[in-house]
Parts: structure tokens; C-alpha cells; sequence
């Protein structure tokens, strides 16, 4: 919200000469956040004065009108002559007042204006436009100042155009709707300096009448519980709206329409209440306030026609038949609290103006919003909260605005539909607040603070009430507080909103930064330290750690081609997703994963190693809805236990893509892309880091969606799977349009065994024996399997064993290869023979002939 500093004045007492960082720091310490504050006298340097135009000369032979003026700027340029200057404009005439810039000055956006020879004349400065001087978007003219304004020429014109004003602007949280108004900002401001303060919203209005204004039937008072109504009959069509109304609704960012239309949004940033203006004269029947009907469609002042829906609220002209609602329902005219509609909007020649002003639900009017995508301003008030109190007050304002300038008379039929529900009050220890803030506030100042923001309090002892409304008393006796918040602060429900009030008015500085002591611990679970190492392993391994978004879309599932009986196909369905088109929590990481990668390769990355640890979420079959828990105590032990039953299992999963290089090429050779090799590796290198022992981890081949059936694999550990890796399916990749050979890993980080203190090896200084064994297998066997074998039959002076060649040809036969493995032997306390590790090796050998049919190459 926007407002200017001139503006506020006038509902509270500022101190004058207010230093700007003054300003800003009393709107910051009431928790309002502050965008900006821009003093208007800077925006524009040099000498900018107010003219009177002299002469016009039109000049001929050009593409567009030029016209040579001749302006009377007084002294301000040293000679008192007049000032020549060539301008486009065509919108006044000699005797008009303008606002001219002179050579040396510089407009906002840094436009510097001097003398020059433009059209064939010399031009010395600008007749300047709204939209040159910053004060709007109209640049359709330049600004000629009205008859009423007395300046003389040579005057500065930054106090007559109002750029000699403090313009602030500041972000409103949602749970603060008061302050989206003059009222609400005036009265915060009215705390922070401890002034007086006029608040406009609670002065005398005349009271509804038995005869209404305009005959009105509301029909879901709880949507609307309230509707107020007046007539101003025989205005002036042509009455124009005056310029501070004008300028103040620029500067909030509200365009000028229509005398009518800018009263009701003027008395909208002033008090708060949204406010519509219908022309009388086009509705032919009496207005029905109701839902929408399914199938019924309004077109709204921005020219587009919408479909309703049916929790929409409308005011129809009941004069108007509507084949899909009943008799006398009516046709819709305008969407509620939103926007009005075309057929009853003010026009040029509008005399007769219905004022409307009402009260609506604004859970209602937030859905409406976003379903129509209308985020107008009267929706962003709504959604937050209008004070019920307001309608009649708005009337009076309006009314009195619009006769003062339009001519006209206002009816002394008032229409007041009054359904609205008095506050309940709260019960409030009154040593809550210092209790929960940790400054001693006596009850006398918590009376005071809640009391300064129109609370009323009544003081009592301790006690229990038989209204559901008012929430507990304070345990162990002491005085109690009854508060009934004000109409305008529909966000103070609950004790804890009376605390935060107390908190902040007293001041956030007044509250001791003290952290807590921590408790004894024993530091990280064996979790938390595994997730840590397995996560610090693969980005040491030059791996890039990403966070997705946890949801997905439903065709994920058809997209990696999973069987229809996978357990992965049985998502968690959001109530509320953030967007429809990802409705589902995933089951498995990927997905996400996958998004990144296709993301970051739109963006010109080709070589990329991601991962990522997090949760995938796997309903409960059968489990039904939570239960039903309230916030006026702790749940108890079984409400507790029946929502776990609920909540989804949570596994935390690992998983890493890789698409392009896995070693970039340069002056020193080729690269290599990286594989299924690769993926198969850092799953590996991920049970390493998970403290879980080579010999217990085994990687054979597998066939399992989304991966490639012939180049993946699962890992196993003591025999269950934990996860699989790979290439990923061609199909797969098409479908998600990802580059040819990604691959991808996955495992499951708990269906780990427990991380065990694995004993610091042994270091020998004693070298060791290196022997290359070559050994022809069944192509089906597994490397694993036979180097398995190999280190089972080896015994414990093996030190490694690693694979570094894989052959097949004809001579070793159909369905035949050769795994080459290099041996290291080493004793801890002595130098072995050649014999110990030639028999070491040869009872290796053996144990792999006995497990997978192993023989030596070359026998």
C-alpha cells in the first residue's frame, strides 16, 4: 500500500519535520514491513517553476503537430523574459498555467533537460506531463493546472503538484487487514509516537431507515452479513474529479475513472471499506444478494465474461429473467466483494448513483479471488478483513464527497441489512503475557496496551465461563482479563494474539535476546551421522547436492513405465496442492530429481552429477482420516497415536543422475561419458560411506522400472535389496526429453543395517605381493560373485582385490568371459614367501571354481 505522508496527517498528529529513518524505524518496530520511503522534492532537481503560456505558434511540415510556445516563467531564468520552448501537447492554450522544467534540471529516471535546436526553434526546458513529473501513468497531455491554484509564474510547483510530499509504501501481512487504509496506518502511527489520532471509522452515521434506499434481499447471510445502501440522485454526469483526490489515488496505484467509481475507491483506502457504485437508472428490478447458480456467467468491468461457481457470491437484478435460477433469483449484475459487472457500471452520463457498502465473508471472497484470478484491491481488503462497523460510516463519507463536487441529492432512505455477530470476549490471564514474553508487564499496562488498540476490558478474578467462546483461565488462580477485541481486528481470537498485541505495542526492543540453554544430549543419532557421511562421500566424489519440491504429477507413474501392481503407483493425494498439475507426494525421488536435470540442461548445462537425500511418502492402506483435534488443550496419547496411524511411512531414499561427461576432454585426451557404470559405483560408494562392509554387499542384474532392463542393477545387502542402479529405459528418457545413456541410482537409506564402529585397519610396513589371476566365467555369472568368492577363499593375508579387465572372444567360447583380477597379499608382521601367496592364491582360485564354476585362463 501506498499512501503519502500529507495524507496520514490528517488522521493522526505526526511530529513535523519527521526525519524519514524515524519513520521508518516506528513502522518497522510495530511489525509492519516497510518497501520504501521516497521524499517526492528529490525525485526532480533544477528549477522546476509554474508557467503561463503566452504565445502558440503552430508549426507546419512535420509528421506530427509542433507547437512554438512562448511561457512567462517570472525571474526564475534570470531576465524575466519569456521562456521559448517547443512541446507537442496539444491539450491548452495561451493563459493556461504549466509546470515547466528548466534547462539544468533533471526529471525522475534521470532525464536531464537543456537547451537545444529542435523543429527549427530554439526550445529552453519542458512543459512537463503528469507522467514526466513521476506523479502517474498520463502521458497523453501535458499537466495544465486548474483555475483554482494560485501561483504565480516563476513560483516553484513542487508544493502545487504535490511533489513536495513523503511518499510510503509498505508490504500489509495478511493477518493485518486494518492497516490497508489511512485509518488503520494513522492509528498504528497514533501508537509508535503517542499522538492523538482522528479515527474517521467510528464517527456518527445516520442510521438505516425502515424505508430502504433500493429494495435489497440478502439470501445467505452468512456470506453477506451485512448490506448497506444509499441513492444520490441528479448529479453532475459531468462533474470531474477533483486533482488531490486524483493525485492520492495515483499514488496508490489506482487509476482515475469517474467521479463516482474514484469516491468509492478513495473511501476504500481511506477507512478500509471496499465500496461499488451502480448506476440506478440500469437496474430494472429490486437486488438479490445470493450464490451463483451453476452455469451462470457475469462479464466483469474488465470486459471479460466468467463462468461462476457455485460458492460465488452475486448481486442480481431481479428485473432481469435467468432461465438457469428460479423466479425472482434474478441475473447477475456484479461479483460480489470482487468486481461489478458491465451492465449496472457508472457511465459519462450517469445521474443517479446507488452506493453500496457491505460486509463479506472473506474465506468466501479469498476463493472467488483465485478462482477468477481477480486479485483486486477490494478482494486483497476482504481476504484479510473488513470491520463489520464500517458500511454506514463509508455511506455518509461517500455521499457527502459526491454531492460536494457532483451537485445532487441524497435520499434520506437509508438501507442497513444488519446480520452481523458481536465479538465474544476472551479470557486473558492477566500474567500471560509476562509469562509467555518474558518481560514483567503489569496488568494495569496490559489493560492500557490492549485498551490502546480498542479492545474493551473488563477486569475480574479468576474464573471459568460457560461460553465455548471464551478460552481458558490462567492455572493456579490469579486476576483474569474478559477483552472483546474491536470490529476491525477480526484476527484477535485467541489469548496468544492478546499476548502478541501486548509484545508489540510495549516494543520487540523491549524483549531480552536470550537464547536458551541447550539441553545434555549425546549429539547426532547413528542416522543422522550416516545421512552426513553418505551426503559428504558422493559431494567429495564431485557429486552437486540439489532440494526438490516433494510433489508430482499423476502421470508420473505412466512416464517410467512402473507395473500396474508397483507399490510406487500408491501416492499420497494432497488436499491443498500448490499446483494441480502436481497433486501427488512422491514414492520415489527421481521424479523431482529428473526435473532438475531436464531444468538446468534447458539452461545450457550438459555435464551434470546431481543428488539428493530426502523423503519419499508411502500411504498406509486403510488408514483412514486423522482424528479431529482441537487447539484448546494438549491431544491426548490415543488422539495422538490414531494420527500417526495416518501420517504416511517416510523413508529417507539417496539417489544420483548423471547425463553427459563423467571426465571432461582438453589438451590432455579424450573424455568420458558418464554410464551406467558410474551410477552403479555410487551406490557403492554410498553403503561404503553408510559404514556397511564390502563382503556383505552384493550387485547382480535386475530388471526394474524406470531403468534399462539389460543395463540394470540391484544392490543388495545380506541378501535384501536396498536399491538399484543404472541406465535409464530409451523410452523413458524420450518421454521426459532427457539426453540418450542418463543414468540414475536410488537406495533406500533405512533399510540399512545400523551404522557399527568399523576397527582401524591394520598398517604393515611390509610390502606386499601383487598377483593378476584370469578367470573364465559363464557370461551370466556376476563379477561380484566371482570376486566374493575370491576373497573368501584368499583368507586374511588379502589385502584388495579389484577387477581391471573384462574380455570375451571365440577362443574362450559361446557364452564365455574372462575376468581379470589384480590380488594384493600382505602379512602384518613379516615379508611373505613366494610360496604363502602363490598357495593364498591358488586357494582364492578354488573357491571360485567350487562357487561359480571359475577355471583359470589358458588351462
Amino acid at each position: 500500500m501506498r499512501v503519502s505522508l500529507s495524507w496520514l496527517r490528517e488522521y493522526v498528529d505526526i511530529p513535523a519535520n519527521l526525519p524519514v529513518n524515524e519513520l521508518e524505524r516506528a513502522l518497522v518496530d510495530l511489525g509492519i514491513e516497510v518497501e520504501s520511503i521516497v521524499d517526492l522534492s528529490g525525485t526532480v532537481t533544477g528549477q522546476l517553476v509554474v508557467g503561463e503560456v503566452l504565445e502558440i505558434e503552430e508549426l507546419t511540415g512535420f509528421k506530427k503537430p509542433i507547437r512554438f510556445c512562448r511561457v512567462n516563467v517570472g525571474s526564475a531564468n534570470g531576465t524575466g523574459a519569456p521562456q521559448e520552448i517547443v512541446c507537442g501537447a496539444r491539450n491548452f492554450a495561451p493563459g493556461d498555467r504549466v509546470v515547466v522544467i528548466l534547462p539544468g534540471g533533471v526529471l525522475p529516471g534521470g532525464f536531464a533537460i537543456g537547451a537545444r535546436k529542435t523543429y527549427g526553434r530554439n526550445s529552453h526546458g519542458m512543459i512537463c506531463s503528469v507522467k514526466e513529473l513521476g506523479l502517474g501513468d498520463d502521458h497523453s497531455g501535458i499537466l495544465v493546472l486548474p483555475e483554482h491554484v494560485v501561483a504565480e509564474p516563476g513560483t516553484d510547483a513542487r508544493p502545487v503538484v504535490g511533489l513536495d510530499d513523503i511518499i510510503v509504501e509498505v508490504e500489509i501481512t495478511p493477518d493485518r487487514g486494518y492497516q490497508m487504509s489511512l485509518r488503520g496506518l494513522a492509528r498504528e502511527l497514533a501508537h509508535a509516537f503517542g499522538v492523538d489520532y482522528a479515527d474517521r471509522g467510528r464517527l456518527p452515521a445516520t442510521p438505516g431507515t425502515a424505508e430502504p434506499a433500493y429494495p435489497v434481499e440478502v439470501r445467505d447471510p452468512v456470506g453477506c452479513d451485512r448490506f448497506a445502501a444509499r441513492m444520490v440522485r441528479g448529479v453532475d454526469p459531468t462533474a470531474q474529479t477533483p486533482d488531490w483526490m486524483q493525485r492520492r489515488l495515483t499514488i496508490a496505484g489506482i487509476r482515475s475513472i469517474s467521479l463516482p467509481v474514484d469516491i468509492t475507491n478513495y473511501v476504500m483506502l481511506e477507512l478500509g471499506q471496499p465500496m461499488h457504485a451502480f448506476d440506478a437508472d440500469r437496474i430494472n428490478g429490486s437486488l438479490v444478494v445470493r450464490r451463483a447458480v451453476p452455469g451462470e456467467k457475469l462479464t466483469t468491468l474488465d470486459g471479460v465474461t466468467r463462468a461462476l461457481a457455485p460458492e460465488d457470491m452475486v448481486i442480481c437484478d431481479a428485473g432481469l429473467p435467468n432461465p438457469l435460477a428460479g423466479e425472482g433469483d434474478g441475473t447477475p449484475i456484479s461479483l460480489a466483494a470482487v468486481m461489478g459487472g458491465e451492465t449496472s457500471e457508472v457511465l459519462p452520463s450517469t445521474v443517479n448513483v446507488l452506493f453500496e457498502a457491505a460486509h463479506w465473508d472473506p474465506a468466501m471472497v479469498g476463493r472467488t479471488a483465485r478462482r477468477h484470478k481477480l486479485f483486486s484491491e477490494a478482494a486483497k481488503r476482504w481476504e484479510r478483513g473488513v470491520d463489520p462497523a464500517l458500511p454506514l460510516v463509508a455511506l455518509d463519507r461517500a455521499v457527502g464527497l459526491l454531492t460536494a463536487y457532483a451537485g445532487g441529492t441524497v435520499g434520506d432512505e437509508v438501507l442497513d441489512i444488519d446480520h452481523v455477530v458481536p465479538r465474544t470476549p476472551i479470557v486473558l490471564p492477566a500474567d500471560l503475557p509476562s509469562r509467555r514474553v518474558g518481560v514483567d508487564y503489569p496488568p494495569a499496562r496490559v489493560v492500557a496496551l490492549l485498551e490502546q488498540v480498542g479492545c474493551t476490558v473488563a477486569r475480574g478474578t479468576d474464573r471459568l465461563t460457560e461460553d465455548p467462546g471464551e478460552v481458558a483461565v490462567a492455572a493456579g488462580g490469579g486476576e483474569t482479563l474478559s477483552v472483546t477485541p474491536p470490529t476491525w481486528r477480526p484476527d484477535l481470537t485467541e489469548p496468544a494474539d492478546l499476548v502478541e498485541e501486548v509484545a508489540r505495542l510495549d516494543g520487540y526492543d523491549q524483549v531480552p535476546s536470550l537464547l536458551p540453554t541447550a539441553p545434555p544430549g549425546r549429539g547426532l543419532t547413528w542416522r543422522q551421522r550416516r545421512n552426513r557421511a553418505v551426503s559428504r562421500s558422493l559431494a567429495e566424489r564431485g557429486y552437486v547436492e540439489v532440494l526438490a519440491h516433494p510433489f508430482v504429477s499423476a502421470k508420473l507413474a505412466d512416464q517410467f513405465g512402473l507395473p500396474a501392481d508397483d507399490p510406487r503407483r500408491q501416492a499420497v493425494r494432497l488436499a491443498n496442492p500448490l499446483s494441480e498439475e502436481e497433486p501427488l507426494l512422491r514414492t520415489t525421488l527421481l521424479g523431482p530429481l529428473l526435473g532438475i536435470v531436464r531444468r538446468n540442461l534447458g539452461r545450457g548445462l550438459r555435464d551434470l552429477a546431481l543428488y539428493e537425500i530426502g523423503a519419499v511418502f508411502r500411504p498406509r492402506p486403510g488408514a483412514g482420516r486423522p482424528p479431529a483435534m482441537g487447539v484448546d488443550r494438549r491431544p491426548t496419547d490415543a488422539e495422538f497415536a490414531a494420527a500417526d496411524a495416518v501420517v504416511p511411512h517416510q523413508p529417507r531414499h539417496v539417489a544420483v543422475v548423471l547425463t553427459g561427461d563423467a571426465e571432461p576432454a582438453g589438451w590432455w585426451g579424450a573424455g568420458r561419458p558418464a554410464g551406467w557404470a558410474d551410477a552403479v559405483e555410487a551406490g557403492r560408494d554410498v553403503l561404503a560411506a553408510a559404514g556397511v562392509p564390502a563382503e556383505r554387499v552384493e550387485v547382480r542384474a535386475a530388471e526394474y522400472a524406470p531403468w534399462h532392463p539389460g543395463r540394470c542393477a540391484e544392490l543388495l545387502v545380506d541378501g535384501a535389496v536396498v536399491g538399484h542402479a543404472g541406465e535409464l529405459h530409451p523410452a523413458v528418457l524420450a518421454t521426459l526429453e532427457l539426453p540418450r545413456r542418463t543414468s540414475a541410482m536410488e537406495l533406500d537409506l533405512d533399510a540399512l543395517p545400523e551404522l557399527t564402529v568399523v576397527p582401524a585397519p591394520t598398517v604393515s610396513g611390509f610390502p606386499p605381493a601383487l598377483i593378476d589371476v584370469a578367470l573364465v566365467v559363464d557370461d551370466t555369472v556376476p563379477a561380484q560373485q566371482v570376486q566374493q568368492a575370491l576373497t573368501e577363499g584368499a583368507g586374511e593375508l588379502l589385502e584388495s582385490v579389484r577387477l581391471f579387465d573384462v574380455y570375451a572372444s571365440e577362443q574362450l567360447g559361446a557364452g564365455r568371459k574372462s575376468l581379470a583380477y589384480k590380488l594384493a597379499f600382505r602379512a602384518p608382521d613379516r615379508t611373505l614367501t613366494v610360496e604363502e601367496a602363490v598357495a593364498a592364491r591358488d586357494a582364492a582360485v578354488a573357491r571360485a571354481a567350487d562357487r561359480v564354476g571359475a577355471t583359470l585362463r589358458g588351462t
